[in-house]
């Protein structure tokens, strides 16, 4: 009964996964018709982000009736993290939840990574990192250290020049 369940699962999570193959997601492939959906850096909206309950007018872009995040900051967040892997991403919401990670050279320490995106507008606080650290203390067992704040700073201005090279990136389509 319970491998039979594991079976089933396994074929609907390829099946879904599959479905999701012939889904384009780089603005850049010269499709004139596409480029305009992403002219403002949301395929969803004309402002960047994609409002629940406020619907698509510019007059509830300032409102709190939804929830979104900039297209951008998004896009941008996870180029910059690709390396580490991803336990969830939800873009309504704009976090990101990465796993921990072990680089090679530093086998004894590890990092993980939970990105905000907080704003619609492409702004220096509209994105905010927080970094936790662990290494392996004498008996192999993992403790939290200490994170330099140059280091949540640095990724934070990855994140935000990245999303700015996005951005110009798009400006030379329009």
């Amino acid at each position: 009964m319970k491998s039979s369940f594991l079976v089933l699962s396994a074929t609907l999570g390829l099946l879904a996964v599959s479905a999701c193959s012939e889904i384009k997601t780089d603005p850049t492939y010269g499709d004139k018709a596409h480029e305009d959906l992403y002219k403002n850096g949301s395929l969803i909206s004309d402002n960047g982000g994609w409002s629940l309950l406020g619907g698509g007018d510019k007059k509830n872009v300032d409102s709190n009736q939804g929830i979104g995040v900039n297209g951008f900051l998004w896009r941008a967040s996870l180029d910059t993290i690709s390396f580490m892997p991803i336990v969830s991403a939800d873009p309504f919401g704009g976090v990101i939840l990465t796993d921990w990670y072990t680089a090679p050279e530093t086998p004894r320490e590890r990092t993980k990574l939970n990105v905000f995106i907080r704003d619609r507008e492409l702004t220096a606080n509209g994105v905010k990192v927080s970094v936790f650290r662990q290494v392996k203390n004498a008996k192999g067992a993992w403790e939290d250290a200490p994170v330099a704040a140059a280091t949540t700073v640095s990724l934070e201005n990855a994140i935000l020049t990245r999303a700015r090279q996005i951005r110009m990136a798009q400006k030379q389509f329009n």
